[in-house]
């Protein structure tokens, strides 16, 4: 299995029709063809369902899809740390990032950073800590930001110096945006939005054995897509203080949970891992600077 038969793959699983991909990839439609067929027989699936105009992936060819995105990524970081091994000043960089308003401790350091390297380049991807670390696992990223205590068997890491806050998001007009803090007992029976990570974690602990007295109306890995929800009136949103407009013009307020719930972000990075010398030089300076 070639790398240059997988950009073939996902150039077809893209444009779902073949002659579109071949016309990108700069190859005839037979030749892709040939290879596509190949790499069925080399799996011993069917990869595609070919249809007059257009092509659509099978069951085996979106989990293969999932797994050649990751296999072209990893190479070409791989391709790229190796032809910026000799370059002190520049190359590039990955992060992986939890929600948090406290990226702004790293988005200031890469600022300041960048005056003295500036061909830095830096890559961001968001998700939660599942969808980070399996990326900083399989070497896709450098770094990841995580809302949750990082495997120390794993991981070598830094503590952003400050917490994000623990709240409610909801409409401003409504009751219970009255009261200046938002109790267990005043969310028994509201619909509630919040990450899953959170919610299994985070609010668990907070709320104790009132727990199950607490109903979960949906989550969500992004909390800017739960205030739309919010916005509907469709429930309220469990979420980090920051990380919503709730200006007065918002429509939408904030109020934090009491007793206070704060969540500590971490930066992390794998055990005996190889930096390119930027990335290097960019850890050494969140040590110094911004993180404890």
């Amino acid at each position: 299995m070639e790398l240059r038969t997988m950009r073939y793959f996902l150039a077809v699983a893209r444009e779902e029709n073949m002659t579109r991909a071949a016309d990108l990839l700069h190859v005839t439609q037979p030749t892709l063809s040939k290879q596509l067929k190949a790499l069925e027989d080399e799996l011993g699936k069917k990869l595609f369902t070919r249809h007059s105009f257009s092509i659509q992936l099978t069951e085996e060819g979106i989990l293969l899809r999932k797994r050649a995105e990751d296999l072209i990524k990893m190479a070409d970081k791989i391709t790229a740390e190796f032809l910026t091994l000799d370059n002190i000043l520049g190359g590039d960089v990955y992060f992986g990032l939890a929600e948090s308003y406290q990226i702004r401790y790293l988005a200031a350091a890469i600022r300041k950073f960048k005056k003295t390297y500036p061909d830095l380049h830096y890559h961001i991807t968001s998700g939660d800590t599942e969808q980070v670390t399996e990326k900083l696992d399989k070497g896709i990223i450098d770094f990841a930001v995580l809302a949750q205590e990082p495997n120390t068997a794993k991981y070598h890491y830094l503590t952003f110096p400050a917490a994000d806050l623990w709240g409610i998001v909801m409409p401003k007009d409504c009751k219970l945006a009255e009261k200046n803090a938002i109790s267990v007992d005043d969310l028994i029976g509201l619909p509630l939005f919040c990450s899953e990570q959170g919610w299994n974690h985070d609010i668990s602990k907070w709320s104790g054995n009132r727990m199950d007295k607490l109903h979960l109306e949906g989550s969500f890995r992004l909390s800017y897509n739960g205030s739309l929800f919010v916005r509907e009136r469709l429930g309220y949103l469990l979420t980090f203080e920051h990380l919503i407009d709730t200006s007065p013009d918002s429509g939408l307020v904030f109020r934090p949970l009491t007793p206070k719930l704060e969540t500590k972000i971490y930066l992390i990075w794998k055990k005996y891992q190889i930096f390119t010398p930027i990335a290097e030089r960019l850890l050494e300076k969140l040590k110094s600077e911004y993180l404890e």
